[in-house]
């Protein structure tokens, strides 16, 4: 499946903007293009799906043409336009909805104004339909258009990583283009008094990287096939230059984020450039010695698994080879901070995710589950590059780890990577924890580890009905991309972020969240949360790789209470298309097609 018709599929609408794979600079330029990158990202133009809200009549009138398909040209003409008017003590408002979480800024295109002077707007881009109307960490009374008032309490609404709340200073006639955030929702407001603006068009200017959908996920559980489709398009949102965290919030590199995001990358567009330029530049970044990726020593190990997971699925020993002095210099780093005891004293930060951090003894555990998990995928890359000496060190480390096995103390994190780490049994860690109240006590980031653990128990319905209902949940509420953080706790008498809170409900976006995303400033499209995507693919169509670059692969399905699925797997040499089928007597018959230079095993 390419990105267009997946657009398509998601918005009903779409208008590509190619972009050349080769620079061409006018002869002006001479040879004077050291200093210039080219922008791989490409841009689309997007109308909005339906107008939500405006001030009234007399103040916005024909909002609907803003809906018309847009041509990118303003008009000296003002018929046919969309009109704010602030005549005579009116306020203009209105409030579009582009139908999906987006990437990018705004393109607004004005025919005339009166009187002829410039014109001053506000704009406000919002996640949620909430954040749209929100002031900036203060209390707000908005005007919903309905002679009520919507409290909006402390909303913690901000401008900290990008700008999602500014005024404007518009053009008597002709376009501008402004912001670049996450969004999916715009509020305009003309803020100079006595002052006609005609609008032509304001689109939504879409920013992605224009690559194709090679992995494909579809069942008979309609919900399923919409949680694995959100969770792709969630990272696609994040495959921007480098591979962010989120779009609104955390517009930069965390290497501990990011081991869902390659999963899911690995999964849905195979060995795509930006995951090589991320680990490039993050090791600049942080240099060693003594130096931990984001501060934080566990995101350190992070770096070890990303490496091994991603060249056990493309191959590329090249890279794995330029990386080989970081790698080694990292283990060195840790073999020197941990004792013959097996204490240690890494530093950074013993950090697993956000909703974990309570619970201290808990997070002791997992992170030194996390330590051993990522030296044993240490071990192996050593192997890999040929230095048996420095796959030995791993080892012993490792041995010096296991000497000092510390309770999960019930944290659901903790558990499923000692699971995953060898150093507690499976079936302990999914009956005596995982289980336990079923989506209870997950989260976005390490919901994903929990659902690995239950696979390595053999808890495949059981992970299939916790995906559904509480990355379901958030789609319930009207996500078109995964969150940060999610309770489903939150969702007990809430309103739906495409809807004005109705009175009595909770706000999902401006009520919750906690540590660093309380309020409005919760990212409602983060990478880390896209787990199910690479899990689904993993386990129900059951594409295990054995060697690397996909040069032998086992299909195993899981389908569970699923009747069928199918779907495609890339490989440097191509997708596998893959079709499952419950047959009466409750056996599966398994068709796929590798393409040549990939083994199929069963």
């Amino acid at each position: 499946m390419n990105f267009k018709c997946l657009f398509t599929l998601l918005c009903g609408s779409f208008l590509t903007a190619s972009a050349s794979a080769q620079l061409h600079f006018p002869p002006a330029f001479g040879n004077d293009t050291l200093n210039i990158r080219q922008d791989k990202i490409t841009r689309a133009y997007i109308t909005p799906r339906r107008i939500v809200w405006t001030s009234g009549d007399e103040a916005v009138k024909n909002p609907e043409l803003l809906l018309r398909p847009n041509t990118g040209q303003s008009d000296i003409f003002g018929s046919g336009m969309c009109v704010l008017d602030s005549k005579g003590g009116k306020k203009a408002s209105i409030i579009l909805d582009f139908g999906r979480e987006l990437h990018g800024g705004l393109s607004l295109y004005f025919s005339s104004v009166s009187p002829a002077k410039t014109p001053v707007i506000r704009l406000r881009f919002g996640e949620s339909l909430s954040e749209t109307c929100s002031e900036l960490n203060s209390k707000s009374l908005v005007d919903t258009g309905s002679n009520e008032t919507m409290d909006l309490k402390n909303n913690t609404a901000t401008n900290d990583h990008a700008v999602r709340d500014m005024e404007l200073t518009v053009p008597y006639y002709g376009g501008i283009e402004i912001g670049n955030t996450g969004y999916r929702f715009v509020r305009i407001d003309l803020l100079t008094p006595d002052m006609t603006i005609n609008f032509k068009e304001v689109n939504a200017i879409f920013r992605y990287r224009n690559i194709p959908y090679q992995g494909s996920f579809k069942c008979d559980d309609e919900r399923l096939n919409t949680i694995w489709t959100t969770g792709a398009y969630t990272v696609h949102l994040n495959m921007q230059d480098y591979v962010w965290d989120g779009i609104k919030r955390d517009r930069l590199i965390w290497l501990g984020d990011l081991h869902p995001e390659t999963s899911t990358i690995a999964h849905v567009f195979g060995g795509d450039e930006s995951v090589y330029a991320t680990l490039d530049l993050a090791c600049k970044q942080y240099p060693l010695p003594n130096n931990w990726f984001n501060g934080m020593s566990a995101y350190s190990m992070w770096y070890l698994i990303i490496h091994h997971d991603w060249y056990m699925h493309n191959g590329n020993l090249a890279f794995l080879q330029k990386h080989t002095d970081y790698i080694k210099g990292l283990i060195d780093q840790i073999d020197g901070r941990v004792n013959a005891d097996g204490t240690e004293k890494l530093g950074g930060g013993k950090f697993l995710d956000w909703p974990s951090s309570p619970n201290k003894e808990g997070v002791e555990a997992g992170y030194r589950a996390l330590l051993v998990w990522a030296l044993k995928d240490a071990a192996k890359l050593c192997r890999i590059l040929e230095d048996e000496s420095y796959a030995k060190k791993c080892e012993d480390i490792i041995g010096r780890l296991n000497k000092k096995i510390m309770p999960h103390n019930n944290l659901k994190q903790a558990s499923a990577l000692m699971a995953l780490a060898g150093i507690m049994d499976t079936e302990e860690a999914c009956k005596g924890n995982l289980l336990v109240g079923g989506p209870k006590g997950f989260s976005t980031f390490y919901g994903y580890y929990m659902l690995q653990a239950l696979a390595q128990g053999g808890y495949y319905a059981e992970a299939m009905d916790i995906i559904s209902q509480y990355w379901g949940g958030m789609i319930d509420l009207g996500a078109t991309t995964f969150w940060e953080d999610f309770n489903l706790e939150w969702t007990q008498n809430a309103g739906r972020i495409d809807e004005f809170v109705p009175e009595g409900k909770k706000d999902i976006h401006g009520d919750f969240g906690a540590y660093c995303y309380p309020g409005f400033r919760h990212s409602f499209c983060h990478g880390w949360a896209s787990g199910p995507t690479a899990w689904l693919s993993e386990h129900v169509l059951g594409v295990k790789v054995l060697e690397p670059g996909c040069k032998k692969v086992r299909i195993e399905p899981h389908l569970g209470k699923l009747q069928w699925a199918e779907g495609t797997f890339p490989t440097p040499n191509g997708v596998i298309k893959i079709r499952h089928e419950k047959q009466p007597d409750g056996t599966v018959k398994t068709t796929c097609k590798a393409p040549k230079g990939v083994k199929i095993v069963k």
